[in-house]
């Protein structure tokens, strides 16, 4: 018995993905629910779990190719199933003997003697005609490891790779074909324009950087894009989380940080201003009555927003474990499309990078997104004097279409006067 491993239903209009790597090789023994391959979407990686225990069998999209929900990508047969083998078998009886046509007759070597038979042809009988692939697979080995199949042979000698340089993800460390598409692939190809300008590089975008590129694209020819600027005293913020760290931590676990409290800033200044939380679907406006708040986190293979769910139901101590799960598992590549989706508005902390001020850009189909930046001290006027005080900057992005001016500098302003006085954030003032 064997089954089908099919591409899953990958979320919301995501319809294709691409074969990042197979897990596991033909030949392999499976568990069942063990994962056998990774498939990259536009927003996530995902890994496809083997639908039974047993061999793999069979391969049918190979790695970087792309595939559609439901594409067939290999079959797993149950124990005691045989793997299919690329290499070709020959029996021991042609091992042995090697059948040569000479005009009527025909010489046979047997093995076992040393001196030739020699018989009448039979008229059914046919000479056994040896295939370029046999006579290959069975040709002296020179310069190239005979433990390797003929397909990776093959690209070693005509690219002249290294095969000592390389660690292979088969058996034993054996180098497979998969491993050799890889590494051409990630080396960048010289550029042919070189002579003339000067050394470049050439490399393929990720699917998810497309995805990025693609809707921060859309966001800008799709929405009437405006920011608005505002400074906010971090002072208060960052005497209250000293006074409270300790407690906070020993308390909770975890350590009091800005997110929290800007988190909630953000739903209070929502909750006043639903437009904000709102979206356009075609000539209609939808107000969300449930504040699910997106958070940028940058990983290495590019930007990924993933939600935190009812926020105006967490604690402090909830949104900032919250907030490091979902963040490690970004950072992991371990998000999945639920922790993408069904998010209402956004914040980006530039800061962390060092980022003074910036416009942030909406993430669609979002009207808002709050951008922090770096803590500086600065000099300030407080009741007549100039006082030092740590201060940030902060922006907000939003789609004029539905929120007009008045409506933004008020949320923004909001936001401000909760986080210089983050009592009023315990009051629901």
């Amino acid at each position: 018995m064997s089954e089908k491993i099919v591409v899953p239903v990958l979320g919301e209009s995501i319809t294709e993905a691409t074969v990042a790597k197979w897990l596991k090789n033909a030949g392999d023994t499976v568990e069942a629910d063990e994962p056998i391959v990774e498939l990259e979407t536009d927003k996530v990686n995902l890994e496809v779990p083997s639908p039974i225990s047993g061999v793999l069998t069979e391969i049918n999209s190979q790695d970087g190719s792309v595939v559609e929900v439901g594409a067939l990508l290999g079959s797993v047969s149950a124990e005691g199933g045989t793997a299919v083998k690329s290499t070709p078998k020959i029996s021991e009886e042609i091992k042995k003997e090697e059948i040569v046509p000479v005009e009527s007759n025909v010489i046979k070597l047997d093995a076992n003697k040393k001196e030739p038979k020699v018989f009448e042809e039979k008229p059914k009988e046919k000479p056994l005609i040896l295939t370029e692939e046999v006579k290959q697979d069975f040709a002296p080995k020179r310069d190239v490891n005979p433990t390797l199949s003929p397909a990776v042979r093959k690209i070693v000698t005509e690219n002249n790779i290294d095969i000592n340089s390389i660690q292979g993800s088969g058996k034993d460390g054996r180098v497979l074909k998969g491993d050799l598409i890889s590494l051409m692939g990630a080396n960048p190809k010289p550029s042919e324009r070189k002579i003339q300008y000067g050394e470049e590089e050439r490399i393929k975008m990720t699917r998810l950087r497309q995805t990025i590129a693609k809707r921060l694209k859309q966001a800008q020819e799709n929405a009437a894009l405006l920011t608005t600027f505002n400074e906010v005293d971090m002072s208060s913020v960052m005497e209250m989380r000293k006074e409270n760290q300790e407690d906070f931590q020993s308390r909770y676990g975890i350590k009091l940080g800005f997110m929290s409290f800007f988190v909630k800033a953000c739903v209070v200044a929502l909750k006043n201003f639903p437009a904000v939380n709102a979206e356009i679907d075609g000539d209609e406006i939808i107000y969300k009555n449930y504040y699910n708040i997106s958070f940028a986190v940058g990983t290495d293979k590019g930007l990924v927003v993933p939600v935190l769910r009812n926020a105006d139901e967490l604690s402090f101590a909830d949104i900032e474990k919250n907030i490091k799960e979902i963040s490690e598992k970004a950072r992991d590549g371990k998000l999945t499309i639920e922790d993408l989706q069904g998010g209402t508005f956004t914040i980006s902390n530039g800061g962390v990078y060092g980022s003074m001020l910036s416009t942030p850009i909406l993430n669609l189909p979002q009207s808002g997104v709050l951008g922090m930046h770096n803590i500086v001290e600065r000099p300030v006027v407080v009741d007549g004097e100039i006082k030092i005080r740590p201060i940030m900057y902060l922006a907000l992005s939003y789609d004029h279409r539905i929120i007009d001016g008045k409506e933004s500098v008020s949320f923004l302003k909001m936001i401000k006067e909760n986080l210089e006085d983050p009592r009023r954030l315990f009051l629901d003032i």
